[in-house]
């Protein structure tokens, strides 16, 4: 077919122009039936007889009266003429409509069959020869049905067909069959085709194959999840960002304090010192008897030996709390995504450490990483991720007996692996595809939101790594944490 519509166009007509008959226009002898069809009275018509049946009558017919029958015949003429013109224009504008419809409809991506009530074919369109590699001269004519793979759906057209408005298509996929017999499904639109009276004559069926339209949805589908991913790190992002900037505030404010408490009592031990000889020596100056009721009543040397220890333990815990706020300060610093050369025992064992402080006590953490294992990233987004394996180990093995994690590290060539094993229930099945998704969780209401385990999986990808989860033969479940090795060069 080509690029138009299978159907006959009406050919235009040429009509020559009446011409004058030769009696008239030499004015010669006419008959009464020509004097009336030139005086523009169709035979039949009752007309005034002329009298020219001799010399005599024909004499008698005056001059006025060969004028008004030639004026008569001047208006048909013209009448004539008008109404060619009017003709050959409709001619071409209907022509020119049809060249335009078919020219349309010939260029349309989607099949197009034209059938009447009892479902002949009688036009179809260039993409359905396309599809099913047949020519319009083997469809033009036959039964619609032929074309269907399905009996049910042959009935199913037939119903809609009897009955357009009871039973109408719509989205309905029905699988059509090529000249080599493959089966090609396709979504049928049906619509009644209606006569100038408004009588239904037939259906008019639009389609497009199935294929097409789910790539087209596999691909909005990613679109639309790429960006709800994008919008989730967006906020997640704005939200650690805030929550930086507060505990950068925190840990500023905490520092002053602990300084202070640190330096006072680095002074307090000096004192102690000097106190504890300076008494040791008035102890000696004294007489026993005198000294001891005052000595023994105020407990002093179990003062004296309790002190040191006393002082010890204020040192470590300020030590300790400049600690957290040294790690508070380094957690919420923005490093821009800076890589640099970090050793990974260092920040597992500063993520353990976190998570652990407010674990339960019997929720035991091992670790067995190389020494000496280096990875170019951010500390503070890979600190991020440990931490949220960590806690999902810890949330995981809850209700375990003697619930345990346990972290391991393997090198390879150009990178290192992390594995976090721990001994909880383990993924279920219909979980594991779905466990990266943005607010996916297991968790009851308030226990999570679904994002730390989505943020990690960007973070790993970002870092030129990837993250995976699997249950283990022996029971847990085993996240893998892959992040390249930084090169000997690198410092």
């Amino acid at each position: 077919m080509t690029s138009r519509m299978h159907s006959s166009a009406p050919k235009k007509k040429h009509r020559a122009g009446p011409s004058l008959p030769d009696p008239v226009r030499g004015r010669g002898p006419v008959s009464a039936t020509e004097a009336r069809r030139l005086a523009g009275n169709p035979a039949g018509t009752t007309v005034a007889p002329l009298q020219l049946h001799s010399a005599e009558g024909l004499a008698g017919v005056g001059e006025q009266t060969w004028i008004e029958v030639i004026r008569k015949m001047d208006e048909v003429y013209n009448d004539l003429l008008q109404y060619e013109v009017a003709l050959e224009e409709k001619n071409d504008e209907l022509e020119t409509s049809q060249h335009f419809i078919y020219s349309v409809l010939g260029s349309m991506s989607d099949i197009l069959v034209v059938c009447n009530r009892a479902g002949v074919i009688e036009t179809v369109n260039n993409a359905l020869l396309q599809f099913i590699k047949r020519p319009a001269s083997d469809l033009i004519g036959t039964v619609l049905f032929d074309l269907f793979a399905l009996d049910t759906d042959r009935e199913k057209v037939r119903r809609s067909l009897k009955n357009p408005q009871v039973t109408p298509l719509r989205d309905c996929e029905i699988p059509l069959r090529d000249v080599a017999g493959e089966v090609l499904p396709f979504s049928m639109n049906c619509t009644p085709r209606l006569n100038s009276r408004g009588m239904p004559v037939g259906m008019v069926f639009i389609g497009r194959p199935v294929g097409e339209l789910k790539r087209a949805y596999h691909a909005l589908r990613e679109a639309h999840d790429d960006l709800k991913r994008t919008q989730q790190q967006l906020l997640h992002a704005e939200k650690m960002a805030s929550l930086g900037r507060l505990v950068a505030g925190v840990a500023h404010e905490l520092n002053n304090p602990i300084s202070f408490v640190l330096g006072n009592v680095h002074t307090l031990q000096r004192y102690a010192d000097r106190l504890q000889r300076y008494l040791s020596f008035l102890h000696g100056q004294v007489d026993q008897p005198q000294a001891s009721p005052l000595y023994q009543e105020l407990r002093m040397e179990r003062l004296l030996q309790d002190l040191p220890s006393l002082i010890e333990g204020i040192v470590e815990g300020a030590e300790r709390t400049r600690d957290i706020v040294d790690s508070l300060k380094r957690f919420s610093a923005v490093d821009r995504n800076e890589m640099v050369p970090l050793e990974v025992e260092v920040v597992v064992q500063r993520a353990v450490h976190w998570v652990t402080k407010t674990a339960s006590e019997h929720f035991k953490v091992t670790t067995r990483i190389p020494a000496g294992l280096r990875v170019k990233g951010s500390q503070g987004q890979l600190q991020q991720v440990f931490m949220n394996l960590i806690q999902n180990a810890q949330d995981a093995t809850a209700a375990a007996t003697q619930p345990a994690l346990h972290i391991s590290a393997e090198r390879l060539p150009h990178a290192v692996i992390l594995r976090f094993h721990d001994n909880g229930p383990g993924i279920a099945t219909e979980h594991l595809p779905h466990l990266f998704e943005p607010f996916f969780t297991t968790k009851p209401v308030g226990k999570g939101t679904g994002l730390g385990l989505s943020i990690s999986y960007g973070i790993a990808e970002r870092h030129g790594g990837g993250l995976s989860a699997y249950n283990h033969v022996q029971g847990g479940a085993v996240f893998e944490l892959a992040l390249p090795l930084c090169s000997e060069h690198q410092t």
